[in-house]
């Protein structure tokens, strides 16, 4: 099928379905009940970018900037810009150790729900068998349907799968190389690196100001998405951020409403993820990059954040996080009616890293002692409480203080409000004010206490409740620096 028959067929389905490309109609969409129980998937960013392992995910762009970090190391390690350019780098991504079924035996161990390998990255080169290009892993590099075969293993593991798409970006990912001979101005490989955009302005500046993408590439993004939709069924497809450019919205719509239509015929929930204002409230979910909420948000939400601190890609100096500091965000996220979505970065090769391991198994310990109080939870009255404060917004993931004793965030599930103590206390003497007789009868509706039991250890629990605090006693110790969570049985 070509482009224009695509484009055909995209109109066709939007007319035949329940949903339409407009924002009232899309509206009426709701989000699956199976996301909003997950509470924690795997984000995968894996593509040619690996190879070099310098800087970030945004090495092929760096790379043309001159002056760049990236600019010099390549130029230092690969030589001119015209000699080895970015598409250089395909034949070394040979994936020889991939092992999807490895992978994802991982993931299930992680506690994940569903997993996000990224589909297509900004640098073109699409992971998955693209009809429309052929700079794909089916036909160059890896010469695997990477998509495809995450996806089989995915299904056969009972882990939905989904996928994020990021060609938006692409237009004027390698606009660098623009000032100067390099091989992105070669007539040669225009179907790989496009025609750059070069009006945007400040250059670095891609926001809802900046110029709009042309028709040619905006129709280009449409088709590739929706014969992506339909060949591997994905259950989420993720946007970045450019998307909310101006110039994307009938495009976005478009591709909503088909999305949203074909997957009725699929039978099955899905959900197109989106940041800043790309998608008007309530079309689809939206999504915080390496950031939180300050308070709870009715409709569900998701953070998108890395094992990694500086780059989402692997590179051979990546900085990780402490996989406490990420449960802590799990827990804080999930109280809020969100959904952490974790990033790591597999090598070259296919391998996952030792660090990228340990944090995901690490994750997973904790969730198969806490997992009751966090999956098909929703949140409580309040999110919790405390005096450490969360700073709202995106890129804001290691601008938290540490946690206290005094900080709790809550879960509630079919009559169990789960409470998680952020920092276990060394005595085990645990007061939670906001559960207090008293404050439980102001606005939000009296409520006995019948039990208090203690998630994922063995020790005995005493509690007691009076009018300015429910109070918890944990006998025995308990060593951990991760949060403690408990079961509270109301009447």
């Amino acid at each position: 099928m070509d482009k224009q028959e695509m484009l055909k067929q995209i109109d066709n389905v939007i007319a035949a379905g329940p949903f339409k490309d407009t924002w009232e109609s899309l509206c009426a969409y709701t989000p699956p009940e199976w996301y909003a129980g997950a509470k924690f998937g795997i984000f995968i960013h894996w593509g040619v970018y690996s190879v070099p392992a310098f800087g970030s995910e945004w090495y092929p762009r760096n790379m043309y900037v001159q002056g760049s970090p990236e600019y010099e190391h390549h130029l230092k390690t690969y030589g001119k810009h015209k000699e080895f350019g970015y598409k250089d780098f395909i034949p070394r991504f040979k994936a020889e150790k991939f092992d999807p079924a490895e992978w994802m035996d991982l993931f299930k161990k992680s506690g994940a729900k569903y997993i996000m390998p990224v589909a297509e990255h900004h640098d073109g080169f699409a992971m998955y068998d693209c009809s429309f290009s052929k700079w794909n892993s089916v036909h160059m590099g890896p010469k695997r349907d990477v998509v495809g075969e995450l996806k089989r293993e995915a299904d056969r593991a009972g882990i939905v799968f989904s996928v994020s798409f990021h060609r938006a970006e692409h237009c004027w990912f390698f606009n660098g190389g623009c000032k100067y001979e390099s091989d992105v101005t070669d007539s040669a490989y225009e179907d790989f690196y496009e025609k750059q955009q070069t009006d945007v302005l400040g250059e670095n500046t891609h926001d809802i100001y900046s110029a709009p993408p042309g028709r040619e590439h905006c129709e280009d993004w449409l088709v590739r998405i929706c014969e992506l939709a339909d060949t591997y069924q994905p259950q989420i497809v993720w946007f970045d951020w450019w998307i909310h450019n101006t110039g994307w919205k009938p495009y976005l719509k478009k591709f909503a409403a088909y999305y949203y239509n074909r997957a009725r015929s699929w039978g099955k929930g899905v959900a197109i993820n989106y940041k800043y204002n790309a998608y008007v409230y309530g079309s689809a979910v939206f999504d915080v990059e390496r950031g939180q909420l300050a308070e709870i948000r009715p409709r569900l939400w998701q953070t998108d954040t890395a094992a990694a601190k500086n780059s989402w890609g692997y590179t051979e100096n990546n900085d990780f996080k402490n996989p406490v500091d990420i449960v802590c965000d799990l827990v804080d996220i999930v109280s809020k009616n969100g959904v952490l979505l974790l990033n790591i970065g597999p090598r070259p090769d296919g391998s996952i890293t030792g660090e990228d391991r340990r944090i995901l198994l690490s994750v997973g310990e904790w969730l198969d002692k806490n997992g009751e109080g966090i999956y098909d939870t929703t949140y409580w009255q309040q999110f919790g409480e405390g005096p450490t404060k969360i700073i709202e917004g995106a890129f804001k993931d290691v601008e938290r203080e540490p946690f206290t004793p005094q900080d709790f965030r809550f879960t509630y599930k079919n009559g169990v409000l789960y409470a998680f103590v952020m920092k276990f206390p060394k005595d085990g003497k645990i007061a939670v004010p906001s559960l207090g007789s008293g404050l439980a009868a102001v606005g939000t509706g009296a409520f006995d206490i019948v039990s208090v039991r203690l998630l994922g250890y063995s020790n005995r629990v005493s509690f007691a409740r009076d009018r300015s605090a429910l109070s918890i006693t944990v006998e025995g110790s308990i060593q951990t620096e991760y949060p403690v969570g408990f079961a509270i049985q109301l009447n």
